[in-house]
């Protein structure tokens, strides 16, 4: 059996362990919070390296990127850094490959009719494969790097503006603790509606689930909300403040969305390559092999399972 293990800054609230069949293998996939201990966090990884076959580091980026542009964190470095015979990634190469398709398969299918709909993506370089595959698909995306990542009240309304702010702040942002630009521990758990204005001039929310819920309004009836990462208690949240629909962009597994950063680790170890020997179309074709489609909930149904 495979053993996959994410190590998260975020909330032991979230902790999980499922048994589940990936792509013909059996696969153990475990999340440990840390509750925004980075020093826990490195000593977690370097307690189980070379005794899982993959690692996913979660509740932080290892880069911010924009276009061909990356800058790495300095808190996500020390984790990874603590690796030293197990692979371990961010989820970023499935933000690359997965969620492109995700919002693809949401258009062929007929399920979003994305032209000219309004969309807050509320962490543009945290998903930026996301961020182009919504203006491809011919969306009106706003981004809200500046509003969730540093509550600066200014929404950025094109990639290219995207790329060249990420260009600026990059290499001073990537250095600043984590903790000062995501919700980390019990903080993941807190609500405020302080932007709800963004929110309410939006038909499709998307993006990282933590930062959506950072500042989620009482009331978001018939909106879409594009996400990963969710338990049964995001989804009831959800459900409760009248979202129409939830979708992620990574399967269910056993009641749970696990984030992109758990999915990658089963693909890093179902491929069995070093990380420095993985291509873009590795990524492709294991996803083909797996077949992960974007699990869909209406939550306007009484009951969800």
């Amino acid at each position: 059996m495979k053993h996959v293990v994410s190590v998260s800054l975020g909330s032991t609230r979230r902790d999980h362990s499922i048994e589940v069949e990936i792509g013909g293998e059996e696969f153990r996939i475990e999340r440990i919070g840390t509750d925004g201990d980075l020093e826990k966090a490195v000593s977690l990884v370097k307690d189980l390296d070379g005794k899982v076959d993959a690692f996913g580091m979660g509740g932080i980026d290892l880069y911010i990127q924009a276009g061909r542009h990356r800058y790495m964190f300095k808190d996500a470095k020390r984790i990874a850094n603590a690796a030293k015979l197990t692979p371990i990634v961010d989820g970023t190469g499935l933000k690359n490959t997965l969620e492109r398709k995700a919002i693809q398969y949401l258009k062929q299918e007929g399920i979003i009719d994305f032209p000219g709909k309004d969309v807050l993506l509320v962490c543009g370089v945290d998903r930026f494969g996301m961020a182009e595959a919504l203006v491809e698909a011919g969306s009106n995306v706003s981004f809200g790097d500046l509003v969730f990542g540093l509550n600066i009240p200014i929404l950025i309304r094109s990639l290219e503006t995207l790329a060249r702010v990420a260009n600026i702040l990059g290499p001073i942002v990537s250095q600043l603790p984590f903790k000062y630009l995501y919700p980390t521990g019990n903080k993941q758990e807190s609500i405020n509606d302080r932007y709800k204005k963004y929110y309410d001039c939006n038909e499709i929310i998307a993006g990282d689930f933590h930062y959506i819920k950072k500042y989620l309004p009482e009331n978001i009836c018939k909106k879409i909300i594009i996400t990963n990462t969710v338990t049964k208690e995001d989804v009831d949240i959800l459900q409760a403040r009248g979202a129409r629909y939830l979708i992620t962009t990574t399967p269910e597994l056993k009641g749970r969305s696990f984030g992109t950063n758990v999915m990658e680790a089963v693909l890093v170890a179902l491929l069995g390559k070093r990380l420095d020997q993985i291509s873009v179309e590795d990524y492709y074709r294991v996803l083909e092999k797996v077949n992960f489609q974007p699990r869909i909930i209406d939550l306007t149904k009484s009951n969800i399972a």
